[in-house]
């Protein structure tokens, strides 16, 4: 398969490459620094991914302002700006509904997008990301520190051929000791941006704030997380999923930041990454559709679970929530319907194709 390369401009005057391929619904793959359009095609690190996503989609990738085949020493990097270079990227397209992914630093990015563009986001993704950086008041002190400390190593030895940070920041993202995915990282690191750039996106990620957003974004969302995750702790993936009114999270066994193909945990997401992209708002079918009326997708992941004969605990296991947020889902479920008891929600919502595998 090939892709074709693009360039748009932003509102501000800087130019942006995306890359488009594969066929099928519209996916935008937001990422954070390094990336690169053209080497990520045929890296050792995101081949799988890039042929999974382009398998049923037709998928776009974009480098943001200071990386990759964009425009280098920009004035204004930030949330703010990242947004404008996504922004031009969706107009440069065309596309007016589409879904989302945003892997770590590129959740907050596609989280706010879809805040600001509810109507043209139909589903989000969200993997190894989190609501606000080492560099905003909620976070800890420790965080705070070790990503000073991280600024620092970075404005000494980014991009060298030599030197232990390189081997240092290559490791916390492919801890397997893959030495051919760890070649790759440090070429990607003299490749894809400055140390200039570098050190000014990794303070910008770590400026990042949008947990005030989550309540009143109602996008369906997937938030899967790795639990050994050494870039982006687990519990802010956990965090994250439990604070977004319609999202179901996904934790993920393992310690590589990018997932790679003898993981475990790689089928695992892939399953439920196709099964959330592909499942439409009435997931028992189009002759549901009126009978469901407004309820939100998460709450037809419940009915589906409890037409399934499963109890609050277990619904609450399948989905990673609480007992007590399962019982209000169901309660909202029956009065949205008119039904009053359990029994009676579980015979009408099989009557309606729900309960089937």
């Amino acid at each position: 398969m090939r892709q074709r390369i693009s360039f748009c401009t932003t509102s501000d005057g800087v130019r942006i490459a995306y890359a488009v391929a594969g066929r099928g619904p519209p996916l935008i793959r937001v990422g954070g620094w390094l990336t690169h359009v053209e080497r990520d095609w045929g890296s050792p690190v995101w081949q799988h991914w890039l042929r999974e996503l382009t398998h049923s989609h037709t998928l776009a990738r974009f480098d943001i302002r200071g990386s990759g085949l964009s425009d280098h020493d920009v004035v204004e990097q930030g949330l703010e700006a990242w947004i404008k270079d996504l922004e031009a990227v969706v107009e440069s397209l065309g596309w007016n509904h589409f879904s989302l992914i945003g892997l770590c630093q590129g959740g907050p990015i596609a989280l706010l997008y879809a805040f600001r563009h509810p109507e043209q986001v139909s589903k989000l993704v969200l993997y190894n990301a989190y609501t606000n950086g080492a560099f905003t008041p909620g976070a800890s002190e420790e965080n705070k520190e070790e990503a000073e400390a991280l600024a620092s190593m970075i404005k000494i030895g980014w991009g060298r051929k030599t030197g232990a940070f390189r081997e240092l920041f290559a490791r916390r993202l492919s801890p397997g000791h893959d030495l051919k995915q760890i070649g790759w990282w440090d070429e990607l690191q003299r490749t894809t941006a400055s140390p200039e750039d570098a050190v000014r996106l990794w303070r910008g990620f770590h400026e990042i704030d949008v947990h005030e957003l989550l309540p009143h974004i109602h996008t369906p969302t997937l938030v899967a997380h790795v639990e050994d995750d050494d870039m982006v702790p687990f519990e802010l993936g956990r965090s994250l999923a439990s604070q977004l009114p319609d999202a179901y999270f996904l934790p993920l066994k393992g310690a590589n930041h990018i997932l790679q193909l003898e993981d475990s945990s790689w089928p695992v997401f892939i399953s439920e990454l196709r099964r959330f992209l592909a499942d439409s708002p009435a997931t028992a079918g189009s002759r549901a559709a009126p009978w469901v009326g407004e309820l939100t997708s998460r709450q037809l992941m419940v009915l589906n679970l409890v037409a399934r004969g499963q109890s609050n605990t277990e619904i609450g296991q399948t989905l990673s929530i609480s007992t007590k947020t399962v019982r209000n889902h169901v309660c909202a479920i029956c009065g949205s319907l008119d039904i009053p008891t359990r029994a009676q929600l579980i015979v009408q919502a099989r009557e309606h194709g729900f309960g089937a595998d």
